[in-house]
C-alpha cells in the first residue's frame, strides 16, 4: 500500500536530504528552480552537498540534477573539487530556463514533489528565522512516482526542447 505525508518547512531537511538523498542507492534524480551552495550535515560536520553526491556516484548511484539557472561562484568553485561529477558517466546535468520544478526521486520508488529548491533556505539548513516557507509532498505511490519519472525523463531526452519558445537563448539546448 502506497503512503503520501506532506512536508513543511524545516522537515524539509531531514526528509530531503537526510532519507532521500542519503538513502539513494541506484538512481538519484535531483530537479530544482535555483541550486546554491548548500551545505549538509555529515556526523558531526556539515558539507557541501555536492560532496555528498559525488560520494553517491562513487558508491554507483545515478545522478540527474536538472536546474534552471547557472549557480553562484561559490557552488562553482566546489563543483571542480569532485572529479566525479565532471568525469563520472553517472552523473548528468542539464540546464533549462524554463525548470521551475522541485523534486527529488530516489531509487525510483520515492519522491519528494514540492516547493523547495536545493539551497540552505529551501532545505531548512539555515537558522529558523531565515529558512524560507516550505511545503511539499513525500510519497512512495508507484503511479505517482513512475508519472513523474516519465516526463523527467522525456524532458531529460529533449522531447520539450524542440518546441520551446525560449531555444535561442537557452544555454544548454538538448
Amino acid at each position: 500500500m502506497s503512503s503520501h505525508r506532506i512536508v513543511l518547512n524545516e522537515e524539509t531537511y531531514e526528509t530531503v536530504l537526510h532519507d532521500l538523498v542519503m538513502g539513494a542507492e541506484r538512481l538519484l534524480w535531483l530537479v530544482t528552480a535555483d541550486i546554491k551552495d548548500l551545505h549538509i550535515r555529515q556526523g558531526r560536520r556539515f558539507v557541501p552537498f555536492l560532496k555528498i553526491l559525488a560520494e553517491k556516484i562513487s558508491e554507483g548511484v545515478e545522478v540527474r540534477l536538472i536546474h534552471a539557472k547557472e549557480p553562484g561562484p561559490r557552488f562553482r568553485k566546489d563543483f571542480d573539487r569532485f572529479p566525479e561529477l565532471i568525469e563520472s558517466e553517472l552523473f548528468e546535468r542539464v540546464l533549462c530556463p524554463r525548470m521551475h520544478m522541485k523534486c527529488v526521486i530516489a531509487d525510483g520508488r520515492r519522491a519528494y514533489i514540492g516547493s523547495a529548491n536545493l539551497t540552505g533556505a529551501g532545505m531548512g539548513a539555515k537558522h529558523r528565522d531565515r529558512r524560507n516557507f516550505e511545503a511539499g509532498v513525500l510519497t512512495d505511490d508507484p503511479v505517482m512516482v513512475g508519472e513523474m519519472m516519465a516526463f523527467l525523463d522525456a524532458f531529460h531526452l529533449g522531447d520539450h526542447c524542440l518546441k520551446c519558445q525560449l531555444r535561442k537563448v537557452c544555454p544548454d539546448p538538448v
